[in-house]
């Protein structure tokens, strides 16, 4: 659970329980729906490996994985292990993955925004693709940003 200075938005039953597990089954299945991946990163206590459907976003020829809902235990997890695997089928891409700073993030989360607005809006506090720099700057501090580099299996 989050304290009191990071932010966490929990899904709710329809996500928790019908878009989520669709999407994970989809990507699994190699269906990617608009980047979907399955991202799978070790646990930072057990070590066991955690599996949660993600958006891959390529901006310029680089990969983010973006946490719209904040403080996830995906983000968590990711901190601390470093590196992880996204999966669309049977393809599996291991990666190195480094946080990136509140000040750099406004470009990946307009760009995030602007391709998955009607999925994941709700969560930017009304902020969107079309809103000045200015208002991205003021959410990035709440949705933790990831480079993210494949690495030779």
């Amino acid at each position: 659970m989050a304290d009191s200075t990071t932010r966490y938005v929990e899904p709710g039953w329809f996500t928790r329980h019908v878009f989520n597990p669709s999407v994970a089954l989809l990507t699994r299945w190699g269906v990617s729906v608009w980047g979907s991946r399955e991202l799978r990163v070790r646990g930072r206590t057990t070590g066991e490996w955690r599996a949660t459907p993600v958006n891959l976003l390529t901006l310029d020829g680089e990969d983010f994985l973006v946490a719209p809902r904040g403080e996830t235990q995906w983000v968590r997890n990711l901190r601390v292990a470093g590196s992880g695997e996204l999966r669309v089928g049977r393809h599996t891409d291991r990666f190195k993955a480094t946080e990136v700073a509140d000040a750099d993030k406004a470009p990946i989360l307009r760009a995030y925004l602007q391709r998955w607005k009607a999925e994941v809006g709700v969560f930017f506090d009304g902020v969107t693709g079309d809103s000045p720099d200015a208002d991205l700057v003021r959410i990035a501090p709440d949705h933790p940003v990831f480079r993210v580099v494949l690495t030779a299996v």
